[in-house]
């Protein structure tokens, strides 16, 4: 059995790509809507597939029912592996890997989905932090091939080999990188964002044509303002803040338009603004 902590966008797209190869999952959220909202993101996710015609709804329908849903940690006991998918915050993320030391059985394995902070610090938490690592999907997880992996300080051979054969199994391609604030992902993608929001904060060209001169002359399938409001806002910036802090250098800084979007409440795609609207 498998657990995933958080039924938010990433929680439970990997709780469904769990369940789409086999495993039953145990989805894991602080209270009942949160957990019901998780399972009809998969549902719907499947319908999706389901009109495409790539599984029959018999099928979609026992992939849905091989994920249980709860409130409490104590249900993820017997997990052999548990992937925390919660905000990105080292203090929330260390509590909640000290309740999973304490609840999943000695051998299980804790995996955080975290897109920037240290997996040594967050495995510091624990008293098992051989078997404490970073495994981050990309979104959307059902679609996207790779799985960012994260050795800590103290991550075992064992633990890395458990999640590299665990990620293959479900498709997914795992690539290996090293302890460091952003991983390879964000600290490479982050700064292109935020300098494509400084073009606009300094007015530099329109939304539409920062992302067009990205998507032609660079050849992104998704300008990098489309792609932030896609990753949400609040993101993006939690995640720049954590490059920005702990590799102390200003080119993480964030642009003062993406914190005041933020503090506006613009957060992208998930609350219907950010550079562009939604329906």
């Amino acid at each position: 059995m498998l657990g995933v902590v958080g039924a938010g966008t990433m929680g439970n797209g990997i709780a469904q790509v769990f369940a789409m190869h086999g495993h039953d999952v145990a989805l894991l959220d602080i209270n009942e809507d949160a957990v019901a909202r998780g399972r009809a993101a998969i549902e719907k996710s499947l319908g999706r597939f389901v009109k495409k015609e790539k599984m029959t709804a018999d099928e979609a329908a026992a992939i849905v029912a091989r994920v249980k849903t709860t409130t409490s940690a104590k249900d993820l006991a017997d997990a052999d592996l548990v992937v925390e998918a919660i905000v990105e915050n080292l203090a929330v993320k260390q509590k909640v890997f000290g309740e999973l030391d304490r609840e999943v059985k000695p051998d299980g394995i804790l995996a955080s989905n975290t897109s920037s902070i240290w997996i040594t610090e967050i495995a510091a938490a624990t008293k098992r932090p051989d078997r404490v690592i970073g495994m981050h999907f990309m979104n959307p997880v059902p679609l996207m091939k790779l799985i960012e992996v994260i050795r800590g300080h103290d991550t075992s051979d064992a633990t890395t080999a458990a999640v590299f054969d665990l990620s293959k199994n479900l498709g997914k391609i795992p690539v290996e990188v090293n302890d460091s604030p952003g991983f390879v992902s964000n600290r490479v993608l982050m700064p292109m964002i935020n300098e494509a929001i400084f073009c606009l904060h300094e007015n530099v060209g329109t939304a539409e044509a920062i992302d067009t001169v990205m998507k032609l002359g660079m050849a992104h399938p998704m300008g990098p303002l489309a792609l932030a409001d896609f990753v949400g806002l609040d993101v993006c910036l939690a995640i720049l803040e954590v490059l920005h802090r702990d590799l102390g250098d200003d080119k993480y800084r964030p642009c003062p338009l993406l914190r005041k979007m933020v503090m506006a409440g613009h957060l992208g795609r998930k609350s219907g603004r950010g550079f562009y609207s939604y329906d």
